[in-house]
């Protein structure tokens, strides 16, 4: 099976993880001293949690079959090189955030030092205060389209690892099972199917085998 055949279906998991974006501070939300020394109503009991339904045990793979599929996504997000990969993302978004967030702090004390203080600045300060500014604002703006490119290609960096590890496993476990075609279920568009065709667990377990998952890069 070739990689490029389940490249589309990894594109779709990576493109849910968070998008980088900066978020201005918010002030805190004022409380009155009543709303502080209120105490707060009781809350219910929560009810009971309901007993976890029983885990079936997975569909045996048909005698004699010669096709099977696979769930790209699934093994994505259930494995364990998928999960470090998700992880390796969102450190990365995280850390944007963080930093954008503290630029964004930074020019929003400049602009209201300009609001309370500005009337009474002689020109000079005013207009370089006001300079400031701008600068900050075109810092800011091309930091986030610097960190949104850095995490694309970020993303397209781990699925590219994880087609090029995945993709023999899937070879692997088909050859043993003596199949001649195994589709993408995400992409096939089947309309039924003998849940035992799903070599999605199969290939989660042997890719989990091979060797622990890479430790995400800070």
């Amino acid at each position: 099976m070739r990689g490029f055949a389940i490249a589309a279906s990894l594109a779709v998991v990576m493109s849910a993880a968070p998008v980088f974006a900066q978020t201005p501070p918010q002030p805190p939300a004022s409380t009155s001293p009543a709303q502080a020394t209120q105490p707060k109503p009781a809350q219910p009991a929560p009810a009971p949690a309901a007993p976890a339904a029983a885990a079936q045990p997975p569909a045996p793979f048909p005698l004699g079959a010669k096709v099977a599929f696979i769930n790209p996504q699934r093994i994505f997000q259930e494995s364990a090189e998928g999960k470090a990969a998700v992880t390796r993302v969102n450190a990365v978004i995280q850390r944007k955030q963080t930093e954008g967030a503290e630029k964004q702090k930074q020019l929003a004390a400049n602009q209201q030092k300009l609001q309370t203080s500005g009337a009474v600045m002689n020109e000079a300060a005013r207009g370089q205060l006001e300079k400031e500014i701008e600068k900050q604002q075109v810092e800011a703006q091309r930091f986030q389209q610097d960190a949104q490119a850095e995490i694309n290609e970020l993303q397209q960096e781990v699925q590219n690892e994880f087609i090029k590890k995945v993709s023999p496993i899937i070879e692997q476990v088909a050859k043993e099972k003596g199949l001649q075609l195994v589709f993408d279920a995400n992409n096939a568009g089947l309309a039924w199917w003998d849940a035992g065709l799903d070599l999605s667990a199969d290939v989660i377990k042997k890719l989990d085998s091979t060797k622990p998952a890479a430790t995400p890069k800070p």
